[in-house]
């Protein structure tokens, strides 16, 4: 049994050289593989440690480097030039035109229409026949009042003669009456003869007066019989034809003819409050029609109406355009552009610049390469541009776009943007 025991031993050891394997029981192998396993996985663990201290220590001097960067960078920053605003306003506003003169012709003699010579359409010149009335109850006052002044007139006579004859009475009786051949009650009734006969004479020259102004309505009153056009013109409306009956009279009298003047065109305009302030009479303007396409009709304000409308806050102005060829007419929409000198001075800011917070409107203004907050007032927004009057000054350089991080003393490095066209 011994024997057995180690030959099977012997030859298990022989199969174990063969294969390169200890055998089981072999007393070194069980220690040697610990040790080997721990220094392996020692090593691991050193070089694991020693990867992560080495990574960690990268990580924190990058870092160290980036905060080192952003310490020491100057943001390059855009910037634009503040100017100063155009001495002119330019101001688009809708208009309305309107007739230079128009006048609604009115009946002041009573009767029937004998001849119309004008149509609606029709150009008429100064002075011209629009119209002849039939007025026979007129012309027979005329002709009476014409015999009644013959008459006055013939009564004046008759006392100037009666005037004459108690004179020459008086004057054969004065000497006789001093010398007592003629007595003094005679020479009274001489000398109130005379005044008598006076005051006849005066009292027919005033009725001939009288009666010749009478007779001067009368024949005013016939002219008003013909219908003349006042002014140059165009017939705009007719509202009588041959044998309409037409009343005369001041108040009530009846509407016959519309006359415009178009060869001067006045367009109304109501411009803001904020534009109205230096606009004045003299000022350019320029007006377009959108349905006379490639056409510009100049002209200045006439007159404006020095006060402003106290619902909408807008002043009244007119406008006068020379209008020879009858382009324009009368109760056309239309758009005026108005050059209005400017009133007070202020800057033109790029809209870019601005900046909205809660302390308001600011800017960044770059001086010697240090951004400085501004706090500005903006009068006007012009859409690319805002109009302000104070805070920069002419020539101040302001960041366009100016990051969100810039913060007051901030260090910047300026470049110039191209100039913006004016306004």
């Amino acid at each position: 049994m011994y024997e057995l025991d180690t030959h099977t031993r012997e030859q298990e050891s022989a199969v174990g050289r063969k294969i390169g394997t200890a055998p089981k029981d072999h007393p070194s192998w069980p220690r040697w593989g610990r040790v080997l396993f721990g220094l392996g996985a020692f090593l691991l663990l050193a070089g694991g440690l020693a990867f992560g201290a080495s990574r960690c220590y990268s990580q924190q001097r990058e870092v160290m480097a980036t905060a080192e960067q952003l310490r020491d960078f100057v943001p390059s920053v855009r910037v634009a030039t503040v100017r100063a605003s155009p001495g002119n306003i330019v101001v688009t506003l809708p208009a309305t035109t309107a007739a230079f003169a128009d006048a609604n012709i009115y009946a002041r003699a009573t009767g029937y229409i004998e001849k119309r010579n004008v149509d609606i359409g029709d150009h008429v010149k100064a002075g011209g026949l629009l119209a002849e009335l039939a007025v026979p109850e007129l012309d027979h006052q005329i002709s009476q009042n014409e015999a009644t002044l013959v008459q006055l007139r013939e009564t004046l006579q008759q006392a100037q003669a009666n005037l004459e004859l108690a004179q020459v009475t008086w004057n054969r009786d004065r000497p006789l009456v001093g010398q007592g051949w003629v007595t003094q009650q005679q020479g009274t009734i001489d000398i109130q003869t005379v005044k008598a006969r006076e005051a006849a004479v005066r009292l027919a020259q005033a009725n001939v007066i009288a009666q010749e102004a009478l007779l001067k309505v009368l024949h005013q009153n016939r002219d008003y019989a013909l219908v003349i056009a006042p002014f140059d013109g165009v017939i705009t409306r007719r509202n009588v034809d041959v044998g309409s009956l037409v009343q005369g009279n001041a108040t009530g009298g009846t509407f016959m003819f519309t006359m415009m003047q178009s060869q001067v065109i006045r367009v109304w305009v109501y411009v803001p409050q904020d534009s109205a302030f230096g606009l004045g009479p003299g000022a350019e303007a320029v007006v377009r029609v959108p349905e006379i396409p490639g056409r510009t009709f100049p002209g200045k304000v006439t007159r404006i109406a020095e006060a402003l409308e106290t619902g909408t806050r807008t002043l009244l102005t007119e406008i006068d355009i020379p209008n020879a060829d009858a382009e324009l007419q009368p109760g056309t929409y239309c758009i005026v552009e108005l050059n209005i000198p400017r009133k007070t001075p202020s800057l033109l800011v790029p809209a870019d610049a601005t900046i909205f917070n809660q302390n308001g409107v600011q800017v960044a203004v770059v001086e010697g390469g240090t951004a400085r907050i501004r706090k500005v007032s903006v009068t006007r927004d012009l859409g690319t541009q805002v109009e302000v009057d104070d805070g920069v000054k002419q020539g101040d350089l302001v960041i366009i776009n100016p990051p969100i991080t810039l913060s007051e003393g901030s260090k910047v490095r300026a470049r110039a943007e191209p100039a913006a066209p004016r306004t």
